[in-house]
């Protein structure tokens, strides 16, 4: 991991900027190849493009009966009771966020509201590869369950043997999903967004992925929803000399070993605290599993910055606007007013960031590579839709009209006020 000063945290963070744009800029390119291939060649370029990058010739793409019944003969009953425990969390949490519809006749002779309407057809991404993710199949299929989303489709990307992970198959099928895609990557985006023989085009597309998903996502959007562009995975941990500096390395080495990618910083006001934390790390890294691939992060991306103070501290926090946020401070409830900007806020030494990952409730599904000073997580919200609804009586029209002409004249919109005039003289 990377010592920083806080001055140096600032002086690199442009050359950071830079260098990401360059990046992006050859991936866009293969992207919309992909994308407009899809379009014009429909399944046989899904099918081309799953043997091309995932090595697996496939000729129907569904998930059949057979597969599901499979599936849940290879996982163990404790995998189960665990999905149950942590989707009842869920539930219990995103049913706090369902809107209703709403009309206020407070004025009379008016009626205005909002009229709540759930999405029809959404689809879900789970991403593969390196790692399978029950988490996101109940993170996603849970709220749009009970926004009332009619139809939710569930893609995936295949193993090596042209089957979805088991566990992500019973997941799904615990929370009600009953089709399932074998497709992967920016060409299951693609078919998602414009339709092909027979995958349906949606009106939503949710769930993270790779680059290539994320700007596949930002490129068919506008023609279809998605949830948020989702970048590699982020924590930013704030410790003071409370804090376990056991705990602090276990939890940047659970962003880390997500994938290369991932950004794991620790930001204290300790130069010991520092060293402390950077040893712990390199400890623990020789035990995990995914050593190669933390490795490779950290030295990419880790980062342990060191603050002159707690306020330089949580400027720095609200300048990443990170993806999870653990405050490891004494009394981190009376610092939640110094967040500005962060996807979910962990309190304390016993709220590890993968404590929300999986059964506290709250969605893991978070706005990334700082867009949470602007996004949200994924929520109920994200499935539905919203209407106005106006009503005026005669006399409540004509109470406003000089009101509607003035400025509809002012506009030089003179079809609209003609169209209120019309009624004032009739």
């Amino acid at each position: 991991m990377e010592r920083l000063t806080a001055m140096q945290y600032w002086d690199k963070k442009q050359k950071r900027a830079q260098r990401t744009q360059q990046k992006e800029k050859a991936l866009d390119q293969t992207v919309l190849e992909i994308i407009q291939c899809v379009r014009n060649e429909g399944d046989q370029a899904i099918r081309s493009f799953t043997e091309k990058f995932d090595g697996v010739s496939i000729e129907a793409f569904m998930v059949t009966e057979e597969e599901f019944n499979e599936a849940r003969k290879s996982v163990s009953p404790s995998f189960i009771k665990a999905v149950k425990t942590a989707a009842e969390n869920i539930t219990q949490f995103h049913e706090k966020q369902l809107e209703q519809s709403w009309l206020d006749m407070s004025k009379a002779g008016t009626m205005v509201g909002q009229k709540v309407t759930p999405l029809d057809r959404v689809a879900i991404y789970v991403p593969g590869g390196k790692a399978a993710y029950p988490s996101t199949v109940l993170m996603n299929v849970i709220p749009a369950k009970i926004a009332g989303v009619n139809h939710i489709y569930l893609t995936t990307p295949p193993q090596a043997d042209g089957k979805i992970n088991p566990y992500v198959l019973v997941a799904a099928k615990e929370v009600g999903v009953e089709t399932i895609y074998k497709i992967g990557g920016a060409q299951s985006i693609a078919a998602f967004a414009y339709g092909t023989e027979t995958i349906p085009k949606v009106q939503k597309i949710t769930g993270p992925g790779n680059a290539y998903v994320a700007s596949a996502k930002k490129w068919v959007y506008g023609d279809v929803a998605i949830d948020m562009i989702a970048g590699p995975s982020e924590i930013c941990i704030v410790a003071d000399e409370t804090a376990n500096v056991n705990f602090i390395a276990a939890d940047l080495l659970s962003q880390a070993e997500h994938d290369e990618e991932a950004q794991a910083i620790c930001i204290t006001t300790s130069i010991k605290q520092a060293e402390a934390v950077e040893l712990a790390v390199q400890e623990q890294t020789k035990r995990l599993a995914r050593k190669v691939i933390i490795q490779k992060s950290l030295d990419q991306h880790g980062q342990i910055i060191v603050a002159d103070t707690m306020d330089d501290a949580f400027a720095i926090v609200n300048d990443i606007a990170p993806e999870h946020l653990q405050l490891m401070i004494a009394e981190p409830i009376e610092k939640l007013g110094a967040v500005k900007h962060a996807g979910a806020i962990f309190l304390g030494n016993y709220s590890p960031e993968a404590l929300g990952d999986y059964v506290a409730g709250p969605n893991h599904t978070l706005p990334t590579n700082g867009t949470a000073a602007f996004a949200s997580p994924l929520g109920v919200y994200d499935f539905m839709k919203k209407s106005s609804v106006i009503y005026y009586d005669k006399s409540s029209l004509l109470a406003v009209a000089n009101t509607i002409i003035e400025l509809a004249n002012t506009e030089q919109l003179t079809a609209h006020a003609q169209s209120v005039q019309i009624r004032k003289e009739e």
